[in-house]
């Protein structure tokens, strides 16, 4: 019964700040890696970041590195995305997906649950 609820997205400026959140139930997520994929229009959709979710440990796309950090809070069952200093390159839906297991996995068709996607938009 595992459902991500992905928020937090908007339409901001170039330079802009924007946190996305993922609210994640239905299990306690030990031994989940916990990652942040994108679509933009015309695009496939890429891998942004991941965090496992027992050890905290990160890895990041190389388009986001420096710029995006994924974060979670264990007692609000809760998935960060900080994004900083977005560009119109960001924009896209972005979503929250699990995937039971740790590991630095980064093709969404290894995930096994997703969110519905929450829109980003960058503008210039």
């Amino acid at each position: 019964q595992v459902q991500l609820v992905e928020s937090g997205g908007g339409s901001v400026q170039a330079g802009d700040s924007l946190r996305l959140s993922c609210a994640a139930s239905g299990d306690r997520f030990n031994g989940y890696t916990m990652g942040w994929f994108r679509q933009a229009p015309g695009k496939e959709r890429e891998f942004v970041g991941l965090i496992f979710w027992n050890s905290q440990d990160t890895y990041y796309a190389d388009s986001v590195k420096g710029r995006f950090m994924v974060t979670r809070n264990y007692f609000e069952n809760t998935v960060y995305l900080q994004m900083n200093d977005l560009k119109a390159e960001d924009t896209a839906v972005y979503y929250c997906a699990a995937r039971r297991g740790v590991g630095y996995v980064v093709q969404g068709a290894q995930y096994d649950f997703w969110g519905q996607g929450t829109q980003v938009f960058v503008s210039s």
